[in-house]
């Protein structure tokens, strides 16, 4: 792949985030529902605030798995159902992943609203989809309702959290597009990438090209920072960094993990400042990043390296994802901690080799870590995946690798890599399935 690939490669899977982007994804679908009917009702522009109307909405299981107990930013209030009535009231789709920013204390109200009067109904779709949201919303105003078309639209989003394939207004087609598994299995061979591709471009990019990855750490450092100040959550990160002297000592890895933890606390808590996402994960943004950003404030990396290091971390984890897909059993923060791993690999003048023992390491470790959903609780998980990260990039300089003896490793490292993704994407099928009844029949 070209340098201009890659870079567009990073700018499409590394982007700002406004929530758990499960939900925030049902908003968004709903939001472009709500914006057909006023686009195509002769009605008062504010009409969302103010008109009665109902939601459909239809969600694959991974979606209803990380949505049901996530916080939605500004509201207080958990859940898919007032994402979506939020999306429907005031929801922006032009503005992607951050479709709910600006809420309002009228917004949040008409929300809550249509919520607790049944308004918005949400069901399991049938679907092969791991990531898949249709949102039908259904104007019942009597001024609207009145009008001679049906005031009803629909919008789908397929593969990719923010990427809507169809839309439809009164029963009849707006657009179609293909999915996004459809574009990348007719698009799969233009997907060229290893971790050497990686390793060089990361060490080559002129730093003026990659430089706007420094939007990393403005985002998510704020978030952490954000999560230390407040009681968001279990207050993991900010546990780890009141008990330092007592308990975590105040070494980097400490440091590293509070940082971290702190940023996941405040945002699967309903914190309104965006996360700087990874393959569409705000969590996984976060824990690929904030290891590596917590590193260079300890040790005063100027922003050169630093970038580096970032656009290192951030494309190990989109190659790791590659393979494992947007959604699966398998937690996130096992590929984005591996991702952070590299990184620190890079900040303390580790080599390529020690990259990629850094990644069986870190294979060899912690994966099989679940995904149960998305929630306050994922905040421990990340800590969990920092300490494994820092283990494994120090074990990795002093030149010890788990070997292709052990389980799942091989002596390729792109074989390991592809040895994750079976794990998470059809392995684990099984386990997604069971860990989706359990949480629905509590």
């Amino acid at each position: 792949m070209t340098n201009e690939q890659v870079i567009a490669l990073i700018k499409r899977e590394v982007k700002p985030a406004l929530g758990c982007t499960e939900p925030i994804a049902v908003a968004l679908a709903s939001a472009k529902a709500a914006e057909i009917i006023r686009e195509n009702c002769p009605c008062c522009p504010q009409w969302r605030l103010k008109a009665d109307f109902c939601l459909d909405i239809a969600v694959s299981g991974n979606i209803l798995k990380n949505g049901m107990g996530v916080g939605i930013p500004g509201t207080g209030m958990v859940g898919i159902p007032v994402a979506a009535a939020l999306g429907a009231v005031c929801g922006d789709s032009s503005k992607g992943l951050e479709v709910l920013s600006g809420l309002t204390p009228e917004a949040v109200e008409r929300a809550r609203q249509l919520v607790s009067q049944g308004k918005v109904r949400i069901t399991v779709a049938e679907t092969e989809h791991l990531l898949y949201v249709k949102a039908t919303v259904r104007a019942d105003d009597d001024t609207i309702a009145s009008a001679e078309v049906d005031p009803q639209a629909y919008a789908v989003i397929e593969d990719d959290h923010d990427r809507i394939v169809e839309t439809s207004f009164a029963n009849r087609i707006l657009m179609s597009s293909e999915s996004a598994a459809a574009v990348k299995d007719r698009k799969e061979e233009e997907y060229d990438l290893t971790v050497k591709d990686i390793w060089d471009f990361a060490l080559s990019a002129p730093c003026g090209e990659i430089a706007f990855i420094l939007g990393d750490r403005d985002l998510n450092l704020a978030l952490a920072e954000e999560g230390l100040r407040g009681d968001y959550g279990l207050r993991v990160g900010k546990a780890i960094r009141e008990n330092q002297k007592e308990v975590f000592g105040d070494d980097f890895m400490s440091f590293a993990m509070g940082m971290t933890a702190a940023a996941s606390d405040a945002r699967m808590a309903g914190c309104t400042l965006p996360a700087m996402s990874n393959s569409g994960s705000g969590n996984q943004g976060i824990t690929v990043s904030m290891p590596v950003i917590a590193y260079a404030l300890k040790y005063g990396v100027d922003d050169e390296k630093l970038s580096r290091a970032l656009v290192l971390s951030n494309l190990v984890a989109i190659h790791i994802k590659h393979y494992l897909g947007k959604l699966s059993a398998l937690c996130g923060c096992v590929v984005a901690s591996t991702g952070s791993a590299c990184g620190i690999v890079y900040l303390q003048g580790g080599s390529y080799e020690q990259v990629c023992a850094a990644i069986k390491n870190m294979a060899g470790n912690i994966t099989g870590m679940v995904c149960d959903g998305a929630k306050v609780g994922c905040a421990m998980k990340v800590a969990s995946g920092v300490s494994c990260a820092v283990q494994s990039a120090v074990l990795a300089l002093r030149g010890t690798c788990i070997p292709s003896t052990d389980g799942i490793i091989e002596d390729d490292v792109e074989k390991t890599i592809r040895n994750i993704g079976v794990i998470g994407s059809a392995g684990m099928k099984v386990t997604d399935r069971m860990i989706l009844d359990i949480m629905l029949c509590k």
